[in-house]
């Protein structure tokens, strides 16, 4: 039987986080929660990532400690590149779904699913979420794509939300209603593995 490898990328408050959850329990998958993870290696912290896959962020990664966050990934790459190789292992042992901003440009395995949606409507799901201002989250979101993308330039030569070619779904939650984008991928990812 073949080995179930979903990977959901997009941009911050796309819609990743839930999707992956969801995703998890309808198709008894690991979760794996990528940007958590990364955030616990920049802390040091040791990651088992057979047993810790990560919470779903909660904000984090747009409040003013991330920016320092950023500057360390840009001269240290190692971070980035720990976390990427610990994910190609995961996905190498199959059953997993992952949030993953890389995978779905690094991994040659896998149902690849890209979520789009506007800044601004990216940034009021994020304000909601995590009860902050909108303005603030709108501008971190965005320092955080640019920091992201030109990491990910770096260091794999790729441009992040450009070339969606290698996704085998694209979808725009900018007017789908959540209810409706998760029906949609489930029965995508049925029909792929069936």
């Amino acid at each position: 039987m073949e080995k179930k490898v979903v990977i959901i990328s997009g941009l911050s408050g796309s819609g990743k986080s839930n999707l992956v959850e969801f995703i998890s329990e309808k198709m008894n998958l690991k979760c794996i929660h990528t940007s958590s993870v990364l955030k616990e290696l920049m802390q040091e912290k040791e990651i088992d990532l057979k047993n810790n896959f990560g919470k779903k962020n909660t904000g984090w990664w747009e409040s003013d400690k991330a920016k320092e966050a950023f500057d360390k990934r840009l001269k240290e790459k190692k971070f980035d590149e720990l976390l990427d190789k610990k994910l190609l292992e995961l996905i190498e042992e199959g059953n997993v779904v992952m949030d993953s901003w890389t995978m779905g440009y690094l991994s040659k395995k896998g149902f690849k699913i890209w979520l789009s949606a506007s800044a601004e409507t990216r940034a009021k799901r994020i304000a909601k979420r995590n009860n902050q201002d909108f303005e603030k989250v709108l501008e971190a979101i965005k320092l955080k794509e640019e920091k992201t993308k030109e990491i990910y330039r770096k260091l794999y030569g790729f441009e992040l939300g450009e070339k969606l070619d290698k996704f085998n779904l694209v979808i725009k939650t900018e007017k789908i209603p959540e209810e409706e984008v998760r029906k949609i991928v489930l029965a995508e990812i049925k029909k792929h593995f069936s």
